[in-house]
């Protein structure tokens, strides 16, 4: 019995997935590099916000008053 016909299906079958299974990788990677710096960007805009709230404190005089409510 000849089993050619049998393996070129799924050897196709085989390398259509590992393609698949590539780009969902490929997909994913660049995903998670977006990701990565979009958080990034996120934690420099919280700490500038941070710094800013912090300042403002300053400026209002209420930095003290708080400082003595935690001690």
């Amino acid at each position: 019995m000849d089993t050619r016909g049998r393996e070129a299906p799924g050897a196709a079958l085989r390398s259509a997935a590992e393609n698949l299974l590539q780009e969902l990788q490929e997909h994913f990677q660049a995903l998670t590099a977006t990701l990565n710096l979009r958080m990034e960007e996120m934690g420099s805009r919280i700490e500038d916000l941070q710094k800013n709230v912090n300042d403002l404190m300053v400026q209002a005089g209420i930095e003290d008053s708080i400082k003595e409510q935690m001690t």
